[in-house]
């Protein structure tokens, strides 16, 4: 019965992500071809060299709880990534290993915000930030953005936003959902007003780093003045085909990253040990490792814009990272189209599930309610097929 569960549960909406996923599976299960374009999951193996790390794991037995906070040994190698690709000092004592980045995002959000903060998410921002910081009691609010500005907000915007209530700035670059990606010149910029207020943290969450098309991936922890207040978030599952691994890590200030131990230690300590050993060769190796997979993205993502930018209505933007894009369909809203009254963009993402078997999600629950998300994480031949199924659904 829902009333004998608790407030906090009640008040938290599920994952839009994971409902139009879970979706799309009922109508697979009554025999329906649906394309999946609604999770952000690389559709490659993980490579053979990491696979092979974890089988030489498993022989040298390793079974064995492991430390809260992570391998000694797979700190140091985050250490050494951060220092190879971002050019950021941490120390191991710094890191902080957890069951993915999620985890890793709401053990920051945790430990950092009191009942009654307020926690500015860049809007448009991963679905879950909102709601992980809603069951950390703090206030999520949104600075907004659209197409227009390349999904990105200006120092103005967020000066505007500040409040003596203000304890936290989530950012994420490359983005999700947009693919956009903050240079090193926007970032300073947006530094030089947090660095009028001293007691506003900021969270970096970076896990599409090396999914990038041509712009410099910048940390924000490499501002100088920012090191001692950015929460640096970053993971294996998308750039190196690691989804199911749960590997996710996070480097900031020595209090913190020992705040969110003892906040893991209490609900689910250490992470998966053959998992962790796999991640050490994943970070120790050349990217050029894994470029094969970016190369291949960045050819899906040029043919998903040529056939999307070809349907009436649909207005896109070049994402310049990730593998999405985020298109306003506003042009839609209002209208019926076969019988269906297309009220706003849940309606839209309905519409194509139920009229084409395309799964999406809804801009909604990413802070952008004229938009759709569509995932480029799919074979070229589902691409091809899903969009070709969507053109066909509108006309």
């Amino acid at each position: 019965m829902k009333e004998a569960l608790s407030n906090r549960i009640n008040s938290l909406p599920a994952s839009a992500t994971l409902a139009m996923a879970a979706k799309a599976r009922e109508l697979k299960n009554q025999g329906v071809n649906v394309i999946g374009l609604s999770l952000g999951e690389p559709d490659f193996n993980t490579p053979d060299f990491i696979k092979e790390a974890a089988i030489q794991a498993v022989n040298d037995n390793f079974n064995s709880y492991t430390p809260v906070d992570g391998y000694g040994e797979l700190k140091e190698a985050i250490c050494r990534k951060f220092k190879r690709d971002n050019l950021l000092d941490y120390s191991p004592s710094q890191i902080v290993v957890s069951t993915g980045a999620k985890q890793s995002i709401a053990n920051a959000i945790q430990v950092l915000i009191n009942p009654g903060d307020d926690v500015l998410l860049v809007a448009p921002y991963w679905v879950s930030y909102s709601a992980i910081v809603v069951l950390a009691e703090g206030n999520p609010i949104e600075i907004y953005s659209d197409i227009k500005t390349d999904f990105k907000i200006t120092p103005e915007q967020l000066e505007k936003a500040i409040t003596p209530k203000t304890k936290m700035v989530v950012i994420n670059s490359p983005n999700n959902p947009s693919g956009s990606v903050y240079t090193e010149e926007e970032y300073r910029a947006l530094a030089a007003v947090l660095e009028k207020y001293p007691d506003i943290y900021i969270l970096s969450d970076e896990i599409y780093e090396h999914i990038n098309y041509g712009v410099p991936h910048f940390s924000f922890a490499q501002i100088p003045s920012m090191f001692d207040r950015t929460l640096t978030v970053n993971g294996v599952a998308k750039a190196f085909a690691m989804t199911g691994w749960r590997i996710g890590y996070l480097g900031a200030p020595e209090w913190i990253a020992k705040a969110c131990t003892k906040m893991q230690g209490q609900i689910t300590s250490g992470a998966n040990c053959i998992a962790q050993r796999a991640t050490i060769a994943a970070l120790d190796a050349p990217i050029s490792k894994i470029q094969f997979m970016v190369d291949e993205f960045a050819t899906r993502r040029e043919r998903i814009i040529d056939l999307l930018g070809a349907i009436e209505g649909f207005v896109l933007n070049q994402p310049k990272g990730a593998f999405y894009v985020f298109p306003d369909v506003s042009h839609y809203f209002g209208k019926t189209i076969k019988g269906k009254t297309i009220e706003n963009a849940s309606d839209f993402a309905l519409y194509l599930l139920e009229e084409a078997h395309v799964a999406t999600v809804t801009g909604e629950a990413f802070g952008c309610p004229n938009n759709i998300r569509i995932s480029y994480a799919a074979s070229m031949k589902d691409i091809e097929e899903a969009v070709q199924r969507i053109q066909q659904a509108l006309t």
